[in-house]
This record gives structure tokens, C-alpha cells and sequence, in this order.
């Protein structure tokens, strides 16, 4: 432990010596744009930047598959963008549009083809998604190629752990009976999660993308629980949504209660989305927002912008541990609340008991 502390003491030192040297060198050459750099990290890109180094881009060219009503389908490298217009198309700057892949019609306008292309986020959830299967099907490997009764070691045994974990102790109290055909699409979502929270925060290829802070990808998500919710639930779920246990004139004539009910049952995905995509994408905020300090502060001077590079490195290094934790701690709770309201989707029958009427002799 004491090790790992000098090691990180010795980074922490070397990054407030370099930085405001970087800074300084950065600020001469350029205007530094914060709020660029933390929306072009956390939004999508039709190529993977990797690093600046002086005045090059060091980025990974993605595939752009395009349809064009002018031109038909169109396949190129995203490169071919960089350098301006490429077969009509190009990407905007500004505008409704902004970021996304455009080309202009008869009037000038710009319009938007229908895009398919495997962008900066696509090429992040297919790799993440590769290193899921990996994973799962690495330890169904391990488990087929032993008798039934073997203990598990090492990695197989933690995940596992994990496995066990969260179908006994979180998917089976929250579910109930039944719970066995909820579980696979559960336990997929928690690892997906996890998976792409944990990514997002490695700050090299192919990690970085910020999957979980785009609101479309935590939709799609908290669409997969809506249909898992309505699809499945039973008569007692839609009684107790159309037809709830309460005073008559709470539901007719005018349907009161029942059109609460029903607006909450829109109201449980939306906040599963926003939960996800909030807080993944504050942290990716405030971890950018802490490391542009070093930037802003060149212009004060060397004493001062040495001083908050130390600072905001200190900053850095915290919010990225918090991050790791809130990273497993959003997989939890969106499997948790899924489970929880897979489950209320269950209700049991509420019967009164029947009395029996004692026979007198």
C-alpha cells in the first residue's frame, strides 16, 4: 500500500510540474474552448479522436454508410469528411444539425440522409458488447469442459459471485415467483452497464466513448424494461392501473385515478433514463471541467496556474475514483428499479377468505 501511494505521489508531482508547461504552450498556439472540449468528449463523432500532437489529430477513421434520395447508398471513411465536402456530403456546423451528417438539396438547404453510419458511440457499444460476450461466454466455457459440481477459481469464480449476487440477493426478493424468465434480460443489462460505465471512463482507445451519457442509448435501455414491464404483467397489474381498490366516484365518471395510474406507468422508464444518462454524464463533466482549470489559469501566471494544476490534478484523480463507484453503483440501481417494477407488474390476486357458515344443531 505504502508503494502504491509513492507511485501515485510521484505522478501527481510529475502532472503539476508538466501540465502548466502544456498549458501555457497549448494557450499560445490556440484559444482553448472549454465548453468544445467537454461536448465533443461526451457527445458523437463520426471518427474516434485520439490525441492532438501539435497541429495533428491522431483519429480513428469510422465507416460512414449513408442513404441519399439524389445519390442512392453512399460507403466511405470518415476521413474523407475532414477535408471537406465528399460526395455531396458533409458534416454541419452549427444549425439544428450541428455534428450530424448532412448534404444539401435543390434549394441549398441542408437535409439529413437517412445515416446508418457506425459512429464514435455505435463502434463503443459493438466493442463493448464484444468484450460482454467475451466475458460470459468465456466463463460458459470454463463451466462446460467440468463436471457439474466443480468449484470455481479465479476469474470464473467472480464472476460467479457477481452472477449469484445479483440473481439471488436482488432479481429474486424483488420479483418473486417467476423470477427465472426476467433473469437473463436482468443480468444482461446490469453487465452491459457496467461494462460501458467502466469503459467510458479508461482514457486511451478503444475506452473513453461516453456511451451511458448519450439519453438515446439509456432510452433504448429503459424501453427494453417498459416492454419487459407491460408486456408481461398480468390481469391484477391491469386491474390495479384501470380499475384500482378505491372510492367509485375516484374513477367514474371522470377516470381520476386511473389516469394517474396510467401516467405512471410512462413516469417509471423516464426515470430510469434520466438517472443513467445524468449521472454518468455529470461525472464525465466535472472531470473534464476539473482538468480545464489548468488551461484557464495560464494567463494568471505561473504561481497560480501551477498551484490550481496541482489542485484540479488532486480533483481529478478523486472524482475519477468516485466515478469508478458511481459507475457500479447506476448498473445496480438500474437493474434493482427494473427488477422492482418488473415485480409490481406481478401483483398476487387479492382474495378475501370465504367464511363458513357453522351448521347449529
Amino acid at each position: 500500500m505504502l508503494k502504491l501511494l509513492k507511485h501515485i505521489a510521484c505522478i501527481l508531482a510529475l502532472l503539476a510540474v508538466s501540465l502548466p508547461a502544456w498549458a501555457e504552450q497549448s494557450a499560445e498556439t490556440k484559444d482553448f474552448d472549454v465548453k468544445k472540449v467537454i461536448f465533443s468528449h461526451i457527445g458523437d463523432s463520426y471518427g474516434w479522436h485520439i490525441t492532438t500532437w501539435g497541429d495533428t489529430h491522431v483519429t480513428v477513421p469510422l465507416p460512414v454508410i449513408a442513404y441519399s434520395r439524389e445519390s442512392g447508398w453512399n460507403f466511405f471513411m470518415s476521413s474523407k469528411l475532414h477535408e471537406g465536402e465528399y460526395h455531396g456530403f458533409h458534416v454541419a456546423q452549427g444549425g439544428k444539425y450541428d455534428g450530424k451528417l448532412v448534404e444539401l438539396n435543390a434549394a441549398g438547404e441542408e437535409v439529413r440522409p437517412l445515416d446508418f453510419s457506425l459512429t464514435k458511440n455505435v463502434t463503443a457499444l459493438l466493442i463493448n458488447t464484444l468484450i460482454m460476450l467475451g466475458l460470459v461466454l468465456g466463463v460458459a466455457r470454463w463451466y462446460g469442459k467440468r463436471p457439474a459440481h466443480s468449484v470455481p477459481k479465479g476469474f470464473a469464480g467472480a464472476m460467479e459471485m457477481f452472477v449469484m449476487e445479483i440473481n439471488d440477493n436482488l432479481i429474486k426478493p424483488c420479483i418473486g415467483r417467476g423470477y427465472e424468465r426476467y433473469a437473463p434480460y436482468l443480468l444482461s443489462a446490469f453487465f452491459f452497464i457496467l461494462i460501458n460505465n467502466l469503459m467510458g471512463l479508461l482514457p486511451f482507445f478503444p475506452g473513453g466513448a461516453s456511451t451511458t451519457g448519450n439519453i438515446a442509448i439509456t432510452m433504448v435501455l429503459a424501453l427494453c424494461t417498459f416492454l419487459a414491464i407491460n408486456l408481461f404483467g398480468n390481469k391484477e397489474y391491469w386491474k390495479e392501473i384501470f380499475w384500482p381498490e378505491v372510492p367509485v366516484w375516484l374513477k367514474v365518471p371522470i377516470p381520476l385515478m386511473p389516469a394517474i395510474e396510467l401516467f405512471g406507468v410512462l413516469t417509471k422508464p423516464f426515470a430510469l433514463m434520466i438517472r443513467l444518462f445524468a449521472n454518468m454524464m455529470a461525472g464525465h463533466a466535472i472531470i473534464l471541467s476539473l482538468t480545464c482549470l489548468i488551461f484557464l489559469t495560464v494567463s494568471m501566471g505561473p504561481a497560480v496556474n501551477t498551484g490550481m494544476s496541482a489542485v484540479a490534478v488532486l480533483m481529478s484523480i478523486f472524482m475519477f475514483f468516485l466515478e469508478l463507484l458511481v459507475a457500479c453503483i447506476q448498473a445496480y440501481v438500474f437493474t434493482m428499479l427494473s427488477a422492482v417494477f418488473i415485480g409490481l407488474s406481478r401483483p398476487e390476486a387479492h382474495h378475501k377468505p370465504k367464511t363458513q357458515k357453522l351448521e347449529t344443531k
